[in-house]
């Protein structure tokens, strides 16, 4: 909002308390059997969703926007695929790490600071750090970004997950 002038989420309490709020009256209106309950939890998890993929777009945006800190963060594209916000857990997860990941070292360069360590990310889960942007095939394809022990591992020669 500084700096561009324009809004483009509802903000952290603005999504968090639409969905907490959703689920703490949905879930129990459900377990009566009153019909608008899951209606209401169904909206909150379409909420969350689509702020989710608001946020990756918006952190896509960061992270490339200035070629300063693209080329500090080691990025030739986007880090992020929006629409993974949609696949189910755990990838739902890993890629919320991913996301959480250049976030913090976006502004990490935008302060300033110079780029830490993150063992978690560069270390114990590599894909979490991994200034490539894979496919899913891609991804699955490639063990050896998965975690610290797959390092080693060769690519999976699967037919399926060739790319086309």
């Amino acid at each position: 909002l500084q700096e561009s002038g324009k809004v483009s989420g509802a903000g952290g309490y603005g999504t968090l308390f639409p969905f907490v709020y959703g689920v703490l009256i949905g879930f129990p209106l459900s377990l009566l059997h009153i019909p608008l309950g899951e209606t209401i939890v169904q909206l909150s998890g379409a909420w969350i969703l689509a702020s989710q993929l608001n946020l990756y777009r918006r952190v896509n945006e960061m992270c490339t926007e200035d070629e300063k800190i693209r080329n500090k963060l080691g990025l030739e594209e986007p880090p992020l695929w929006e629409w993974w916000a949609l696949l189910p857990p755990p990838m739902d997860v890993v890629v919320g790490l991913r996301q959480v990941h250049f976030l913090a070292k976006y502004w990490e360069i935008k302060r300033g600071y110079g780029l830490s360590k993150d063992l978690v990310a560069d270390d114990l889960f590599p894909f979490i750090s991994l200034t490539d942007r894979l496919t899913l095939k891609q991804f699955f394809r490639k063990p050896c970004h998965w975690f610290w022990f797959t390092k080693d591992w060769d690519e999976l020669d699967l037919s399926f997950l060739q790319d086309k």
